[in-house]
């Protein structure tokens, strides 16, 4: 007995019941704790992993809206929508995203096609966002994503609307243009109907009117397979198209501006003078919206932003000018209105005037002889306004520039314009510390000097002489409409001001633009029409100081940059005024030779298709 139990040792039939019931301990607990964890899976959290689940086949598609149609006067279109296709990715669906893109890369080089997006670019992106490859694809690409599906999972083709701008380069500056919003854009907007992704204006119109435009996104629910292909529709919330935007623009006359332009650097703007609606508004050289679709590539965008040329500048609101002899009008208004000159009162031109110790010479090198204020302002005589600025000043000039609209934006819907400059004795003081000089105040009388300008504001401040002494804020846009044509807004005329001029002393100063077209002497007689019904005023603007000798003038070279730009402002008829136009042609020299023929060539048109009714 004694044997046995030296044999069992510790393996003694109550010791071994022990070790029985603690392993059967262990293993109850173990399935106690396996079951628990199974009810709170299923029961507690089955809720959420049965949505996580549904969420790996189920995904919501945003459908981007089609942006509005943007018409001329006559509902011409300007601007409209055409179907573009991009490549998604959706790098949940793989876990590994390079052999992937590698793939498509493979594909599309065995028909002989590029790659056009950034083969990194998936790897950055978030696990469960959808990223896009590659904009503006062509249906080659989009065949190869559709047909090789198995071996692309989680690629896939979405159809997106894209931009399509009429006569590009022609419509350009008005219309803008339009691209994917940034972080920036978001912050700045503060409002929530923006998202990543959205397509929003970027200049122009399309920026100016984008709330109106942009329409409102749509959802798709899907159900996707596997490889993230589409299986079938579960929900759609359709998306809401943009309104359309009805301008004042007239396409007839717009692209007839543009061909007047042809070749030269500068801008021409066409109003009617009666309600501050813009007809033309051209500036050259310019850029083809198109390029924006889709996205800009890089080297399309240096080209532009480099070009000393400047395309991208919209020189009729934010090219800056001296207004030459355009400015005389200004200076006559004042000296009437002040009652420091008779119309009739007459002043003898030698061809040069003398304040102290220097002398300013008249554009005529023999003079004018004996000129009366009429006279004056259709010859563009420069010494009878260097003594109308001498009885004026310079901040009594500026007083009635400002009256003009001259000195602070006209407040078109456009951005970036720029205000161009009325000096002042307190301007100089302010800007230089130095106080005015008389013959400063010799310079500005005649257009020259610190005066600067846009078209757009000589072409306001001649259309308030036209229309009875209104000082209009042009516009651009007419109306925000419906598809089916219901209006959702109107643009009425605005007043910004009323000229402190006599309508016996504009009565005065129309004529004299009458007289500058139709009389023979009149600096714009070239452009003299048979029906007799333009008036309006050239003028020259130096663009650097040149020798007060004619001869040295002509001896002297001067770079194309530095040559004199031309300017002509006009408006017709002469009683019942229509349309207004103002052009600045740069470096071309006498208004009358190279700025009048390009509003020449749109009066004409205006009124040629006027009379075939």
């Amino acid at each position: 007995m004694e044997e046995i139990h030296a044999r069992l040792g510790d393996n003694q039939p109550g010791k071994i019941k022990l070790r029985f019931k603690i392993i059967f301990v262990l293993i109850l607990l173990t399935f106690s704790i396996f079951l628990l964890r199974m009810a709170y899976l299923q029961i507690i959290k089955g809720e959420d992993f049965r949505q996580r689940s549904e969420n790996n086949s189920v995904r919501l598609r945003k459908i981007r809206p089609p942006r509005g149609i943007i018409m001329d006067v006559n509902h011409q279109v300007l601007v409209e929508n055409q179907p573009s296709f991009d490549i998604m990715f959706a790098p949940n669906r793989v876990r590994d995203n390079t052999s992937v893109i590698k793939k498509l890369q493979e594909l599309y080089a065995e028909g002989s096609l590029c790659f056009s997006g950034d083969p990194l670019f998936a790897q950055k992106a978030r696990p469960f966002a959808p990223v896009r490859l590659e904009k503006k694809v062509g249906l080659e690409k989009v065949a190869i994503v559709e047909t090789r599906a198995l071996d692309l999972p989680g690629v896939f083709v979405e159809p997106t609307p894209i931009r399509q701008y009429r006569d590009g380069e022609i419509i350009s500056h008005i219309v803008g243009y339009t691209g994917e919003i940034t972080e920036a854009d978001m912050e700045k907007t503060g409002s929530g109907d923006y998202s990543s992704g959205d397509i929003v204006g970027k200049y122009g119109i399309e920026r100016y009117l984008d709330a109106y435009l942009k329409g409102k996104n749509g959802y798709e629910q899907i159900e996707v397979n596997v490889f993230g292909k589409k299986v079938k529709t579960l929900g759609i919330v359709p998306p809401l198209s943009g309104y359309n935007v009805v301008l004042t623009i007239d396409a007839f006359l717009q692209k007839v501006a543009w061909k007047a332009m042809e070749g030269k650097s500068g801008s021409v703007v066409a109003i009617n003078p009666r309600d501050g609606s813009v007809l033309a508004l051209v500036s050259t050289p310019s850029f083809d919206a198109n390029l924006f679709n889709g996205g800009i590539s890089f080297s399309d965008w240096e080209k532009l932003s480099t070009d000393p040329s400047r395309p991208m500048e919209n020189r009729a609101v934010a090219g800056q000018y001296p207004p030459g002899s355009t400015y005389k009008l200004i200076v006559a208004a004042a000296a009437l209105e002040e009652g420091l000159i008779a119309p009739e009162k007459r002043i003898i031109c030698n061809g040069q005037y003398t304040l102290g110790n220097r002398s300013y010479r008249c554009w005529r090198k023999n003079g004018h002889g004996v000129v009366n204020l009429h006279r004056a302002i259709v010859e563009s005589c420069d010494v009878y306004f260097y003594n109308l600025g001498k009885l004026l000043g310079v901040d009594k000039i500026a007083f009635y520039a400002r009256s003009f609209g001259f000195g602070s934006v006209s407040g078109i819907d456009l951005p970036r314009e720029k205000s161009g400059l009325v000096p002042t004795k307190q301007w100089k003081l302010a800007k230089f510390k130095q106080s005015w000089q008389m013959g400063e105040t010799t310079s500005v009388a005649i257009g020259q000097g610190f005066n600067l300008v846009t078209p757009m504001q000589l072409v306001i401040a001649y259309s308030a002489l036209a229309n009875g002494g209104v000082v209009f804020r042009p516009r651009l846009v007419d109306r925000i409409e419906t598809a089916d044509g219901v209006v959702i807004r109107q643009f009425p005329p605005q007043k910004k001001g009323i000229l402190p001029i006599s309508e016996r002393n504009r009565e005065i100063l129309n004529y004299a633009l009458w007289g500058a077209v139709n009389e023979r002497g009149g600096t714009g007689y070239a452009l003299k029409r048979n029906e007799a019904d333009v008036c309006g005023k050239t003028g020259t603007a130096q663009v650097i100081g040149l020798p007060g000798d004619e001869k040295a003038r002509r001896l002297k070279r001067i770079a194309y940059r530095h040559r004199d730009h031309a300017l002509f402002v006009c408006f017709a008829p002469y009683k019942k005024p229509e349309i207004a136009v103002a052009a600045i042609v740069e470096n071309a020299g006498h208004g009358g030779a190279a700025a009048a023929p390009v509003a020449r060539e749109i009066i004409d048109a205006y009124f040629t298709r006027k009379a075939k009714g």
